[in-house]
């Protein structure tokens, strides 16, 4: 049993086991004795371990964001142990994962089916696909998912969860934006820590560990949920996501570590502190281009040109950073005149942030000269991670400013 649970999952397991030897329901066996001493022994080694990694987050450990309500108090817990305990023994409110055994046996379950029309589970399926939460389903569990969701249209300014309460729903966005607030302690009022927009999901931590919500989510704008009950969660979602979380894991902190030192030597994002550039780390994915190869293509049959990214299919909605090779960016001057080089590009370099600064199209090519490899990031990844930096960027158009 203990091969499967999570870092997160350990101190609320020990609590359960003190909780349930404390009630005098029946008493604790041998096996069950050696499982809570295992489980306490792993608890101090993963403690130890994260000690140097609790003091390097400490500036953000009180608003620690593949997406959620809470998602930054998971990921805080997943590196701070401490806190995970402190949380066990201070609020004692059923902070604890759901566990069926012995004393605890797992129902049958019975599917709830809404009934949907064949384009509404269509839209329900495409929306669930963008949600990480969700990518762990098969066809058939996806299927028993889109047949339990239930709708829900909230008008804008209306608390969808309040941090505190119990929870017993999870919601994914189809439209509209809601913003999730953190009251800390000391604080005047609460803390806005992130957006949710189509396509994400929110509520899922009150159902994981039978914790209180972590936060509260308000709509900014009249919005349309899908939203998935806790039984359909724990026996569908949860189930599938677990045989995977640690595996998951372990690819975002080597894809994290991976990428740090790079963005850090960005002369752009050196302001950047770590929090923040391990959000980027996580963010970003990587391209390989053949010498040659046009990374973004003008079509100059218009005063603003219009964006081509073959390879990727995305328009003007993608900032590259170049981490290997060179390149270039060549521009039509005169109308019927050959392309000019206006720019080069080596590592370190960034482009491509015009056309999402600007909201307007590509206005260059910019051409490999060399094997190139760059890592990328969507529009909407941009605006999130990046706003902070749009004074320095903006700024830095003036170097080329006159070729565009």
């Amino acid at each position: 049993m203990g091969q499967c649970l999570t870092q997160l999952q350990i101190p609320y397991m020990i609590q359960f086991l003190e909780d349930l030897q404390g009630k005098g329901t029946a008493p604790i066996s041998a096996e069950e004795r050696e499982e809570l001493e295992r489980l306490r022994r792993e608890h101090s080694k993963l403690k130890q371990k994260a000690q140097h990694k609790v003091k390097e987050d400490h500036d953000h450990s009180d608003d620690s964001d593949d997406s959620s309500e809470g998602e930054d108090a998971v990921q805080e817990l997943v590196i701070n142990p401490q806190k995970a305990k402190h949380l066990s023994q201070n609020a004692r409110v059923s902070v604890s994962a759901e566990v069926f055994g012995k004393y605890n046996q797992k129902q049958s379950f019975q599917p709830i089916v809404i009934p949907k029309s064949d384009g509404i589970k269509d839209k329900i399926r495409n929306r669930l696909k963008q949600s990480f939460m969700f990518s762990a389903l098969d066809e058939t569990e996806l299927e028993v998912v889109i047949d339990a969701m239930d709708e829900r249209k909230p008008a804008a300014g209306v608390n969808v969860i309040n941090e505190g309460e119990k929870g017993d729903e999870l919601f994914v966005v189809e439209e509209g934006v809601l913003d999730c607030f953190k009251q800390f302690p000391g604080e005047p009022a609460p803390k806005h820590l992130k957006s949710y927009e189509p396509g994400d999901a929110f509520g899922e931590l009150a159902l994981l560990y039978n914790a209180p919500r972590a936060a509260t989510i308000k709509t900014k704008t009249d919005s349309f949920l899908w939203v998935l009950d806790r039984n359909t969660f724990n026996y569908i979602v949860k189930d599938a996501a677990q045989q995977k979380s640690q595996l998951q894991y372990m690819q975002i902190r080597r894809k994290r570590d991976k990428y740090e030192d790079f963005l850090k030597s960005v002369k752009v994002l050196q302001n950047m502190d770590h929090y923040e550039r391990s959000k980027l780390a996580d963010a970003i994915k990587e391209e390989r281009y053949a010498k040659d190869d046009f990374i973004i293509k003008e079509v100059s049959y218009c005063i603003l040109a219009l964006t081509i990214n073959e390879n990727q299919g995305e328009g003007g909605n993608i900032f590259y950073i170049i981490i290997e090779g060179e390149a270039i960016a060549t521009k039509t001057l005169e109308p019927g005149q050959s392309p000019k080089q206006v720019m080069k590009y080596q590592p370190g370099d960034y482009f491509g942030e015009l056309a999402l600064l600007k909201n307007e199209p590509r206005a260059a090519n910019v051409i490999a000269t060399t094997k190139l490899k760059v890592v990328c990031l969507d529009r909407n990844s941009f605006k999130r991670l990046l706003g902070p930096l749009d004074d320095i960027l903006k700024r830095n158009m003036d170097a080329y400013q006159n070729y565009v």
